[in-house]
């Protein structure tokens, strides 16, 4: 029965752990900036539409490293109460084990009296001795009797404590789950609306032939140990330098990454900016001149961060991503370039790479 007791501490330990987690509030209440800001107005504030979509994008980004974690520790969680739940059958046997007890006690309370009640065997007593040892018979008959009742009752109480709490933690724990993914779902929505309003203005400053002006976006903070970065955090690498098409003239002149409306764009290293220009086949376009005279080129841009002459660093947030000009889908269209005018294109894959920039 000891080592019984030591399994029913674990059984309140694990539990207790179970309600610790799910008692966490879905986002933390500190810095604002790792904070969704949503209060159901819609996407505002006074930030420009672009600074908008960067900020939904953190959102977003946020909300789902906040889901994830969620499920993960769901998980965990589940592994935890599988070893509740066998800590609980446990119980439940020991439960039957103490049934057996009792039944025990009372066959061998009738073996021992012949079929004869206790009473009846005090009163029927020739002498004092028989007498005495009867009394001591009942009094230990009577104290197991109780003590076996009293162990099971109090081991059924605790059974039923314990299954209602690990049914409370879950249900705890499945609401909290459910409300990080409606968040999410909230978050992921205005930024696709947030998208398309964004391209939306884009495809008007294009059709007009000039550039609104830098958008400027809250610049995340960065510590790179680089010089040179991907254009893009997260892609996935579409149409490569020299593939054929429709939409080329000749053959495609840089390496596309699909990305979705809004994607931040980064400089890929120190430089300063060639040419802003909104308009023809490339849509709207940013040119960096890099210090080893090399140019890089940001294509069908929705929004545009820097101004001409501008001076950017290594990973600097410098527009974002979108569908202008000869493009059939969202993405960044990239180029490395000996001049800053078309013609002159590497291919950027290998000149990346030879930088320490490895992409896919």
């Amino acid at each position: 029965m000891r080592s019984y007791r030591r399994r029913r501490l674990f059984v309140p330990a694990l539990l207790c752990a179970l309600v610790v987690l799910v008692a966490q509030p879905p986002f933390a209440t500190g810095d604002d900036n790792d904070t969704p800001s949503l209060n159901g107005e819609g996407i505002g504030g006074d930030l420009g539409l672009g600074a908008q979509v960067a900020r939904l994008y953190k959102d977003a980004a946020l909300a789902t490293q906040r889901y994830e974690t969620g499920r993960q520790e769901a998980e965990v969680q589940r592994t935890k109460a599988q070893r509740i739940e066998a800590l609980l059958e446990r119980e439940r046997r020991q439960i039957g084990v103490l049934h057996e007890d009792l039944g025990r006690i009372a066959r061998a309370q009738y073996r021992s009296s012949g079929g004869m009640p206790l009473t009846a065997q005090l009163i029927l007593a020739k002498s004092p001795d028989q007498l005495m040892r009867g009394q001591h018979v009942f009094s230990q008959t009577n104290m197991a009797v109780n003590n076996a009742i009293e162990k099971n009752r109090r081991a059924e109480a605790r059974l039923a404590a314990d299954e209602a709490k690990a049914a409370r933690a879950w249900q705890t724990l499945d609401k909290r789950n459910a409300e990080l993914a409606e968040l999410k779902k909230g978050i992921e929505q205005k930024l696709e609306v947030a998208r398309w309003q964004l391209q939306g203005q884009a495809d008007a400053s294009v059709a007009a032939g000039s550039c609104a002006g830098a958008v400027r976006l809250d610049q995340p903070q960065t510590d790179f140990t680089t010089e040179w970065v991907a254009p893009v955090e997260s892609y996935e690498l579409s149409a490569a330098f020299g593939s054929g098409g429709l939409r080329w003239a000749n053959q495609h002149t840089g390496q596309d990454f699909a990305v979705p409306i809004g994607t931040p764009v980064r400089a890929v290293g120190e430089g300063r900016v060639a040419r802003v220009s909104c308009g023809g086949a490339f849509g709207m376009e940013i040119v960096v001149r890099h210090a080893d005279g090399y140019y890089t080129q940001y294509a069908h841009l929705a929004s545009v961060a820097v101004d001409q002459g501008e001076r950017v660093d290594t990973g600097q947030w410098i527009g974002q991503t979108g569908t202008t000009g000869n493009s059939t889908g969202p993405h960044l269209h990239f180029e490395v370039r000996l001049t800053a005018e078309m013609g002159s294109a590497l291919d950027p894959v290998p000149w990346l790479e030879a930088r320490g920039v490895r992409l896919g």
